[in-house]
């Protein structure tokens, strides 16, 4: 089943406004948990996490950007 325009526009700001945020302290708290490695090694799990958080809401941000398709105006 496909959300519909609005409800995907509300749920990718609710991830955005609070799912970002907390992935972002877990990330910094992984980070931690490896005692300051290597800044190269630090970078690397920075992008690594950067795109692991994107991957799964990939199909809630397709198209947000866009007018809405339902409305019909000319």
């Amino acid at each position: 089943m496909a959300l519909a325009y609005k409800t995907r526009k509300r749920l990718a700001l609710l991830i955005l406004l609070v799912g970002l945020p907390a992935y972002i302290v877990v990330a910094v708290t992984v980070v931690n948990w490896l005692n300051r490695p290597p800044i190269l090694v630090e970078l690397g799990v920075y992008v690594g996490l950067g795109f692991l958080w994107a991957l799964p809401f990939k199909a809630v941000f397709k198209g947000i950007g866009q007018p809405d398709p339902d409305n019909r105006e000319p």
